[in-house]
Formats: structure tokens, sequence, C-alpha cells
């Protein structure tokens, strides 16, 4: 006999090897199911997550949470960022689940949420992210006209750190390509040469280099880049066996998973001694050796899908003020226009 079970949701996705997979969810926003579908399993599983799931009282914060994950605003998430949201509402949920709508409007209501999030003050990023997910929901709610004003707008980050001043120096490239295996070689090759993000790289097929350019989509902003490959990319590029859909394999000839890469990465780091220095510092290391070649700033954002601010802040004091080379690539092209 067969079972119908209402408002499964499906979701379908691209792995890295270029395979199409089918995630099932009890409901939209809702646990995914690990049984197989159409087994007794996963019907047990469908009914418990239903019978587990917290029903919101009419008047609570809960309705808003509830409708936020049935939203299109949540569904359209990444399914990575979909994953983290849902570990962040489950903590508003059990904090604030039960708060009246209606004291969303009491001024004094700020302090409330800002007092949870400094629960997470020891882990600063945690805490901000707790406040951004916090922030986002009541977001939602004001724009569908729930509550009138989001007491969570602006404000709220307690991490002040940034990492626009950690750049890799050549010797800092050498040492590490000096150890390295090709695997690693290459990566170290696309970030300087394209400046993209480590997810993005690891998903890289091989269908987005044409032997001159490479064209891919950034998971992060959506913007659609076409960047020619450099001289010394290329040749890396063209020599390299393809062993697999994806550009980067590992030494098995697998895609690389986030946290396989993060882990070899940094041990090799450690052998080559490079300190306080991480994959992504390699971004903007890369708009700092295409702005020492002589290119502006809109030449840099378009290749790397950096904001213009973005650019302009990476460059700033952090490095204007500060790198020679810089400074002498300045003084040449001045060289280059006048006599005097």
């Amino acid at each position: 006999m067969r079972v119908v079970l209402k408002g499964i949701h499906k979701v379908k996705a691209r792995l890295a090897t270029g395979e199409g997979k089918t995630y099932y969810y009890a409901w939209r926003g809702g646990p995914q199911m690990k049984a197989t579908p159409g087994t007794p399993e996963f019907v047990r599983e469908y009914h418990e997550a239903h019978a587990g799931a917290r029903q919101p009282r009419a008047g609570t914060f809960m309705t808003i949470i509830t409708r936020y994950k049935a939203s299109p605003e949540f569904s359209g998430l990444a399914p990575a960022t979909r994953r983290s949201y849902l570990a962040y509402i489950k903590l508003i949920e059990d904090e604030f689940g039960d708060l009246p709508v209606a004291a969303l409007a009491d001024r004094r209501v700020r302090g409330e949420f800002k007092g949870w999030r400094d629960r997470f003050g020891n882990t600063p990023r945690k805490a901000d992210f707790a406040w951004t997910v916090l922030a986002r929901v009541l977001s939602f709610a004001k724009d569908r006209g729930i509550i009138a004003t989001n007491p969570c707008e602006r404000g709220g980050r307690l991490y002040s750190g940034s990492r626009r001043d950690k750049i890799w120096s050549e010797e800092d490239i050498a040492a590490l390509l000096s150890i390295a295996p090709k695997e690693i070689q290459l990566a170290l090759m696309l970030a300087i040469w394209t400046g993209q993000r480590q997810g993005d790289l690891l998903r890289l097929p091989w269908s987005a280099y044409d032997g001159t350019h490479i064209r891919l989509k950034q998971s992060k902003t959506g913007r659609r880049i076409v960047m020619p490959a450099g001289a010394p990319l290329k040749t890396v590029l063209d020599i390299t066996e393809r062993r697999g859909p994806v550009i980067l394999t590992n030494s098995l000839g697998r895609p690389w998973t986030s946290d396989g890469f993060r882990s070899s990465w940094g041990k090799l780091s450690d052998r080559a001694g490079i300190e306080d220095l991480t994959f992504h510092d390699l971004r903007g290391t890369a708009v700092v050796r295409l702005a020492i070649a002589g290119a502006t700033v809109p030449q840099i954002a378009t290749f790397t899908g950096h904001s213009l601010r973005d650019v302009e802040a990476i460059l700033d004091a952090h490095y204007l003020g500060r790198d020679i080379q810089l400074a002498e690539a300045a003084v040449l092209k001045l060289e280059g226009r006048t006599k005097l």
C-alpha cells in the first residue's frame, strides 16, 4: 500500500563530481530525511519529524519564525547557508519562541536581544552570526507587515577583526610551492591568478576553462566572472591531467571536501613556516598583485569580482601607504610620462 506523505520538500543539487542528487526534507525548512524514499524507515522518520516539531502558539514570535522558514527568502538561500541558519534559528526558538509578537514593539526588547547575543561573546563571530539571523527573521516580519519596526536593525556586531592587511609575500608563496604536492600547487596558482574564493575554486569544473579564459559564477555574490588565464596559470592548467569533472582534486583524484582541503592546506602552511596567513588571504593578495602590476581599481574589480568599494578598501591604508612596490611602480609610471 502506497503511503502519501504531505509536505515533503525536495531539493535537487549538483555535486562537485557533476552528479545530480535529490535531498528530501520533512517540510520546507524542516529537517533533512536520511532514509531512502519509499521505505518504511522513510515514513517513520517523516512522522517522527512532525511529531517532534514545535507547534507555534498564535501571537508568538514562533509564528514569525515558522513563516520565515516556509518563505522564498529562506528557501532561496544556498543549502549550506540554510543549514547554518537553522542551527541559529533553533537557538532563537528556544530562547524567544514564546515571546508575544506585541512585545517586539517595546523598545526594551532590543536590550533583551543584545543580552542573548552577549552570551556568545567569547566567540564574537558566532555572536555576530546569531544576531544576523535574528535580524533577518525580524526584517522578514517587518517586510510582511507583521511588525512595524525591526528592533535588531543596525549595530550588534562584536567581531571587528579584518584580514585586509594579511598578504602573502613572494617569499611565502615560494616557500609553500617548494614543498607542496602538485594538487596544492595548482590550487595556489588558481588562487593568486584569479583571486577567487576557496569554495568557488574547489567546485570549478574543467568546462569553465576554454584554453584562454576561465568563466565562473561566484556562489556568494552571484556575479558572473570571465578572467583571462595568465600565462603561468595557463601553462599549469594545460599540463594538468584531467582526472574528473572538477579541476582541483586530491591525491586520490577525487574532488576535495572543504574540510579536507583546509586540513591539508593548514598542515603544509605549518611545514613551510607560514604564520597567520590563510588560503582566503590569497584573494586579497591577488588584488594587491594586480595593483602592483599597474591595474586600475575598475580593472581589478572586473577581474576578481570584488566591488569597487572592496578593492579600494583592500588597497587603502593597508597597502597603499606601506607597500614599497606600489610606490616604485607609481614612480616608474610618472618617469615614463614626464622629463621634469
